[in-house]
């Protein structure tokens, strides 16, 4: 049986790191990395939902990848999504991932058409072959790749020794209790929607990685000890807490992720670029709700962290 522990955790998804021409800047994805390590994650996600790599090439993904290895490789859990919508690319990154030294590298299924169980199945294991001495995770997110992890197709995908669990980005919690329920001791299942962090570990995911983790760490951080130590009360305050800060990232002009990038430019000092269209950039009239969300945070951070309320 795995030792699986190096998954449970707060584990972040990372950002996209950008220069003044919008092309991938090393310097700024160690910067980000390196932020990471100090705030005391679990580990990080590379190159997922958070990351654009829907936006961006397979050179630009290495590249991504390789940086955050210098910085932190070994140090943190690196787990490297390597879905790309066609096979061909997902194996050469999955390749380059095993070469790296990533922990685990994680897919969605194919976009766009919708194929067969057993073409699914296909896709991932020739993938998961691609890197045969890594851990394989399932990313499900049905409400944006299109299709739906099912139990049969669990169940098929977890004949192959190497797929250790699920990233459920599925609204329903009862998800997490199916795909545990399926998966058995030796499967980890992530949750995925920050919104329901609480939730979802208390339905029975170990781990856990979210897009919105790395604006306030802190406040995953404390909610995962909270659910260690019985707290319920107060996790489920921080989580409302949580809430209200995601939706206020989320009423801006731009995309989530660049008015992520703003607050954390306010509060870190942490300059990472805007984000990559077609996403919307965000505009000057943004600002208030950057800075509410950014004074929101640190309020958070000092009731709930800094003086344990």
């Amino acid at each position: 049986m795995r030792d699986l522990e190096k998954y449970r955790g707060v584990i972040p998804a990372f950002y996209a790191c950008y220069d003044e021409n919008g092309e991938i800047n090393g310097q700024k994805v160690e910067a980000l990395a390196s932020y990471f390590l100090r705030k005391g994650v679990k580990g990080v996600y590379v190159n997922g939902s958070s990351g654009e790599c829907i936006y961006q090439s397979v050179e630009d993904r290495k590249k991504v990848l390789e940086h955050v290895m210098k910085a932190v490789g070994g140090r943190l859990t690196v787990i490297a999504h390597v879905a790309c919508n066609n096979t061909s690319d997902s194996v050469e990154l999955a390749r380059h991932a095993e070469a790296l030294g990533v922990d685990a590298i994680a897919a969605i299924p194919p976009i766009y058409f919708h194929l067969p169980e057993y073409a699914i199945a296909d896709y991932w294991n020739e993938i998961s072959a691609a890197a045969p001495k890594t851990d394989f995770i399932i990313y499900n997110i049905p409400q944006l790749a299109g299709v739906a992890l099912t139990p049969s197709l669990f169940r098929k995908m977890r004949e192959n020794p190497n797929v250790i669990g699920v990233k459920n980005s599925s609204m329903p919690v009862q998800d997490i209790q199916v795909f545990k329920a399926l998966g058995g001791a030796d499967c980890i299942v992530f949750n995925g929607p920050d919104e329901q962090y609480v939730g979802g570990r208390l339905m029975g995911a170990e781990g856990a990685i979210g897009g919105t983790y790395g604006v306030m760490p802190e406040l995953y951080l404390e909610m995962e000890e909270c659910i260690r130590r019985g707290e319920l009360k107060k996790a489920r305050e921080i989580q409302y807490t949580v809430n209200d800060i995601i939706g206020l990232l989320c009423s801006g002009h731009g995309n989530m992720y660049a008015m992520i990038k703003e607050v954390l430019k306010k509060r870190e000092n942490l300059d990472l670029g805007g984000v990559r269209k077609p996403f919307p950039q965000v505009l000057p009239s943004d600002q208030e709700i950057i800075d509410q969300a950014a004074d929101r945070i640190a309020w958070a951070v000092r009731t709930y962290v800094e003086r344990g309320e």
